[in-house]
């Protein structure tokens, strides 16, 4: 959506979408604006919510059948297992998609992991796909006058062309562009405290095989799910940073972190929205 400073002002509704890095700081900024006039939709708890809710729970029902007093509770219906995941709880989703490597570590088999990764991508274009729907809902059915979408850590990695069209179409989408430095302590955060991560196959290919090699490991199933997740990390960081500035380039406008931890409230982040759209 291609608009001038003055006419987001003046507009009646307001959609913005919100994207970059995972840690460039995208729900903190959407939490900046007043509840009870913005409609947060969060991606991510789209996705753990909707689109991964069954494949979650079907993997939690897994585990509690290899428990013989679970077991017995489950296959009588005597006990219901449900998520109860909230958009500051996504630990469900997070180990869901989990981390490759050795079991014995808590990591999961090649096959099973890039199957959780297949799902994970369809589910995330859906929820993209979902803005739409919840737009015209959140007017209707709940009075919010404005809409904010906080983007996935990996819509850069959809490969989906027709989502960012269609996003550029019915919001302004800002690019949330960090500093090295900041880039820097993103990196240092995920080797410190290593989350599950999403990555396109052509490049985990390519990388488990570079690691591999490196560690002179035999395959995939003697890989420590932590240190593989720490290792890869930053070639995932410079992977994902032009295929993000092809996105800004072509569909939106760049805003820089530093801007973003200086927003304090509404009035800021529309300060803030207007000068990207006029410069």
């Amino acid at each position: 959506m291609r608009l001038t400073g003055k006419q987001f002002r003046d507009a009646e509704r307001r959609v913005v979408t919100l994207m970059g890095m995972s840690g460039c700081g995208k729900t903190t900024l959407a939490r900046k604006l007043p509840s009870s006039d913005w409609y947060h939709y969060s991606v991510d708890y789209r996705i753990g919510t909707r689109y991964l809710d069954e494949p979650i729970i079907d993997n939690i029902k897994e585990k509690a059948m290899q428990v013989p007093f679970l077991r017995a509770l489950l296959r009588s219906d005597s006990i219901r297992i449900a998520s109860s995941m909230t958009f500051d709880n996504l630990d469900l989703l997070s180990k869901f998609v989990g981390k490759l490597g050795d079991e014995k570590k808590g990591g999961l088999p090649l096959a099973e992991f890039k199957r959780r990764q297949a799902l994970h991508r369809e589910a995330e274009i859906h929820a993209m796909y979902d803005v739409g729907e919840f737009i015209h809902k959140a007017k209707s059915i709940y009075g919010y006058n404005h809409f904010v979408i906080d983007s996935s850590g990996s819509l850069c990695e959809l490969g989906e062309e027709r989502v960012l069209e269609e996003l550029a179409r019915q919001s302004v989408v800002l690019f949330i562009d960090v500093s090295q430095e900041l880039e820097l302590g993103i990196i240092e955060r995920q080797i410190r405290h290593p989350k599950p991560l999403y990555y396109v196959e052509a490049f985990l290919d390519a990388k488990l095989a570079d690691y591999v090699e490196e560690k002179q490991l035999k395959s995939a199933v003697e890989i420590d799910p932590n240190e593989f997740v720490r290792w890869i990390f930053p070639y995932l960081v410079d992977s994902r940073r032009p295929k993000y500035e092809r996105i800004a380039a072509k569909y939106g406008y760049r805003i820089s972190a530093t801007q973003v931890d200086q927003v304090r409230d509404e009035k800021d982040f529309i300060d803030l929205v207007c000068d990207a759209l006029d410069n």
